[in-house]
């Protein structure tokens, strides 16, 4: 590649800002972290995992079982025998036991991936909350600078005053608590409520053409 072309390449290149390419570099370090935490018997079990789910397996898996069938389907013939003969007692068997351990390998896996997504969400948790402290301070500022300013009318706002004031993290999951607490104490009553007895049933059988009683007028 010629001097014109390394410049041309690296000029059409994107060039992040610093704070974003730091954010992608921290995020790629969470991920090599998590990765170099891993025992040896946990990275063999997530290559396994990652082998069992690809399309290959399901075409070996498929060839595997038609052989197995059709060798102990054929009639027996020299040396050869049918060693699992109808109803492939043994294949059922091994088929179960290879499902058992597939099931562990993937719980295994999903379980070291629930272990990232959690610090991914904290991460998440903790920037919306940084974020929103420098939301409250900007408007905050904003607010001060309306103020001091001599040609601009001085007046009260209720709302940018609220916002102004970063949220309480500790009052707001115990809000969250309450309404959850909450949801789920009406759900309960409203399930054990009982119906209304009769309800949408048809009343006794009657004369309802029948008027009120005579009364005799003296």
């Amino acid at each position: 590649m010629t001097m014109p072309d390394t410049e041309t390449a690296a000029t059409s290149a994107p060039i992040l800002p610093e704070h974003i390419e730091q954010t992608i570099q921290a995020i790629a370090r969470l991920h090599v972290e998590h990765r170099r935490g891993a025992t040896g018997l946990q990275r063999i079990v997530d290559g396994l995992t990652r082998f069992f789910g690809r399309p290959r397996f399901a075409g070996l898996l498929t060839l595997f079982i038609l052989g197995w069938i059709a060798f102990n389907s054929l009639p027996p013939g020299g040396s050869r025998a049918a060693f699992d003969p109808w109803p492939f007692s043994a294949l059922q068997g091994l088929g179960t036991l290879t499902a058992l351990f597939m099931t562990v390998f993937i719980l295994i896996t999903q379980r070291r991936d629930d272990q990232l997504s959690e610090l991914r969400e904290q991460l998440t948790l903790e920037l919306g909350m940084l974020s929103e402290q420098k939301a409250a301070k900007i408007i905050e500022l904003l607010e001060e600078l309306r103020r001091d300013l001599p040609n601009v009318q001085n007046r009260v706002d209720r709302e940018a005053t609220a916002l102004s004031r970063p949220a309480d993290p500790e009052a707001v999951l115990e809000v969250l608590k309450e309404n959850q607490a909450g949801a789920a104490a009406g759900g309960a009553t409203e399930a054990q409520t009982p119906a209304a007895p009769g309800a949408g049933a048809a009343g006794p059988p009657g004369n309802t053409d029948a008027g009120p009683p005579l009364v005799d007028v003296p």
